[in-house]
C-alpha cells in the first residue's frame, strides 16, 4: 500500500474547498476573542480540540476506524498531532498576549515560503518551480496590504522570543503539512484520531498550566467554543489533510493568505467596519497567488476525490 498519494491539478472544487477553510480558520480569531476571557488560552485549546475529536468521532465510528498498520504510522501521526495542534496552540496563545495582530499575522504569514522550501527538499512531486514562487510573493503581498506598513516597522519592537514563537508555531504547521501525505489513513479518520490524540495532550497541560477547567461559562461563550470546535477544528483539519494529499501542500499553503484577508472582511460584515480599497486590492492579490499557483489557467472542471 502506498504511502505517499500522487498529486493532480486543483479542481475547480479543491480551489472552493482552499477558500472555504480560510473563511472557516479567520472566523475563527472571532470565536477566540469571545471565549478566550472565560476559558485561558490553553483551557480554550484543549476545549476546542476535545469537542473537535467528539464531532468526528461518531462518523468515524460509523465508517469503522482505521488504524496506523505500523510503529512508523503510530509515530508520524503522534507527531503530526503535537506539531499540528498543542504546540502551536500554545506558540500562538503566548505569542498573542504581546504582539500586534498585524505582525502576528505577517510572521504567520511566513508559512507559504517555509511550505515551498520544505516540499521542495522533502518531496518528489511538489517541487520549487517558477509559478509557484510567484504564488507565493503575491500571496504575501496581500498580507502586507492588509496588515499595512506599521506591522512592517512592528517587527522591529516587541518581544524577540514572541516573534520566535510565531515563527515557530508556522514552522509546526508547515512541518506537519509534510508528514500528512505519508500517512495511509483517509482525511476524516486521520482527523479523528490526530484530535483524540491532541486532546490527550492539551488536557494535563491545561490542568498543569492553568489549573481546574473553567466552569459557570455564559451561554455565549459556549457557543463560540462549540462552533470553534465543530467547524474551524474539526472540519477545516478534515479538508485540510484531505487538500494536501491531493493538491500538495505547496498549493494548500497559499489558503493561508487568505485569513488575515478574511478576517479583516469579517470585521466588515460581522462589526460594519468600512470595506475599504485595501481590503479588495489584498483579496485581488491573493487571489492571483492562487490562480498562478492553479497553473494560470482555469481549473479542471472534474474533482478527484472527496473527503
Amino acid at each position: 500500500m502506498s504511502q505517499v498519494q500522487t498529486l493532480r491539478a486543483p479542481t475547480r472544487l479543491d480551489m472552493a474547498l482552499m477558500l472555504a477553510t480560510a473563511l472557516i480558520w479567520a472566523s475563527a480569531f472571532v470565536a477566540i476573542r469571545i471565549a478566550v476571557p472565560e476559558t485561558g488560552p490553553v483551557w480554550l485549546a484543549a476545549i476546542r480540540v476535545t469537542v473537535g475529536f467528539l464531532v468526528l468521532l461518531p462518523y468515524a465510528i460509523w465508517r469503522g476506524m482505521v488504524w496506523p498498520s505500523s510503529r512508523g504510522q503510530w509515530s508520524m501521526i503522534c507527531g503530526m498531532a503535537v506539531l499540528n495542534m498543542v504546540i502551536p496552540f500554545s506558540l500562538i496563545a503566548w505569542a498573542g498576549k504581546t504582539l500586534d495582530a498585524g505582525v502576528l499575522a505577517l510572521l504567520m504569514g511566513t508559512g507559504p515560503f517555509l511550505a515551498l522550501i520544505g516540499s521542495h527538499f522533502m518531496t518528489d512531486d511538489d517541487r520549487l518551480t517558477p509559478r509557484k514562487l510567484a504564488s507565493v510573493v503575491l500571496g504575501m503581498a496581500g498580507i502586507l496590504v492588509v496588515v499595512g506598513p506599521s506591522a512592517v516597522a512592528g517587527l522591529g519592537t516587541g518581544s524577540l522570543e514572541a516573534k520566535l514563537a510565531a515563527l515557530g508555531a508556522s514552522l509546526c504547521y508547515v512541518t506537519a503539512g509534510l508528514l500528512i501525505r505519508r500517512i495511509d489513513m483517509p482525511p476524516v479518520r486521520l482527523a479523528c484520531l490526530a484530535l483524540g490524540l491532541g486532546a490527550a495532550a492539551l488536557i494535563p497541560i491545561a490542568f498543569l498550566m492553568e489549573s481546574a477547567p473553567p466552569t459557570g461559562l455564559s451561554g455565549t461563550s459556549m457557543a463560540a467554543l462549540i462552533y470553534l470546535g465543530a467547524f474551524p477544528t474539526g472540519l477545516a483539519y478534515i479538508l485540510r489533510f484531505h487538500l494536501i494529499r491531493t493538491i500538495g501542500y505547496t498549493r494548500f499553503s497559499l489558503s493561508v493568505n487568505l485569513i488575515p484577508v478574511f478576517g479583516v472582511g469579517l470585521g466588515v460584515i460581522l462589526l460594519g467596519e468600512p470595506l475599504s480599497l485595501t481590503l479588495i486590492a489584498a483579496l485581488a492579490l491573493v487571489l492571483a497567488g492562487l490562480f498562478v499557483a492553479g497553473g494560470g489557467k482555469r481549473p479542471s472542471a472534474t474533482p478527484d476525490g472527496t473527503p
